[in-house]
């Protein structure tokens, strides 16, 4: 039932599979409803792709909230809008159904502020050290630019965000991060934001820590492979032993080898396309 805006005479609300509703100031009306036809490849590829962006940008919502928020005033659209077409665009990579996000391409602020220049990072006791370098000295070194940096940690599919981590002038700045995460992987994104909060930089991928480190799944997986490979060389030593004995002619072809035999084809077959490490 649509409810009647008294201020403007607009209608706000839902009349059949119609939705209608004010958004910073702009009046929006979309229609809603499941889609009922079979999908094609497009199709599907395009709603993994949407899923795979929104699931990332839920977990940074307050950085994009700042980062694509001044360019949202006045439009129908909201950060999030914004932000999701920039990464959808731009750094979802793959084919379906093995779509992800390339964390070096996603924009998570965009403005008119000079971005950060020379970016590095590395890993401390405490967290993660930023450096940037200094713009040189004249009217538009921007020395007093608010510093803004966001730390994502793939695998919880979390983030830590400070608005605050210093200024352009600095140089540097540490952004310190609990030592339970320390050794997690890392992906850290900077940007810049004018003094009186009026404006921002595009934000710029600083590059990962601890990619290269052993997920939980890696560990499940090269457990899971080293107890079948030990199963496996101690069928095969068996295997081999009643082989030396069958050339003296004492092996007995009973039930047990031949459920034996069976036992070694199926954890050879297995051992060929299992994820693990530890292989041999």
């Amino acid at each position: 039932m649509a409810v009647a805006n008294h201020n403007n005479g607009l209608f706000i609300g839902k009349v059949g599979n119609t939705v209608s509703y004010m958004l910073n100031g702009q009046y929006v009306m979309r229609t809603i409803g499941k889609y009922k036809g079979k999908r094609s490849i497009k199709q599907l590829a395009n709603m993994m792709s949407m899923k795979v962006t929104t699931s990332f940008l839920s977990s940074v919502q307050s950085f994009i909230d700042v980062g694509f928020g001044l360019e949202a005033m006045g439009t129908n659209k909201n950060a999030f809008n914004l932000a999701t077409s920039a990464v959808k665009k731009n750094a979802v990579k793959g084919e379906y159904p093995n779509l992800s996000i390339d964390y070096s391409k996603v924009l998570l602020s965009r403005g008119t502020v000079p971005a950060p220049e020379g970016v590095s990072i590395s890993k401390t006791d405490q967290g993660v050290l930023i450096k940037w370098e200094e713009a040189p000295p004249g009217p538009l070194r921007r020395g007093q630019d608010g510093v803004m940096v966001l730390v994502y940690f793939p695998e919880q599919n979390f983030s830590l965000a400070t608005f605050h981590a210093g200024k352009r002038k600095d140089g540097s700045c540490c952004f310190e991060v609990p030592k339970s995460y320390l050794h997690k992987h890392m992906e850290v994104y900077i940007s810049f934001r004018q003094s009186d909060g009026k404006a921002v930089s595009d934000s710029v991928y600083a590059g990962n820590l601890n990619a290269e480190h052993e997920t939980v799944k890696d560990i499940e997986n090269n457990k899971r492979y080293t107890e079948t490979k030990q199963r496996f060389d101690v069928i095969d030593a068996i295997l081999k032993k009643k082989l030396i004995l069958s050339g003296a002619g004492m092996i007995i072809y009973d039930k047990q080898y031949r459920h034996l035999i069976k036992e070694y084809e199926v954890l050879r077959e297995k051992l060929k396309n299992m994820p693990g490490k530890s292989r041999s």
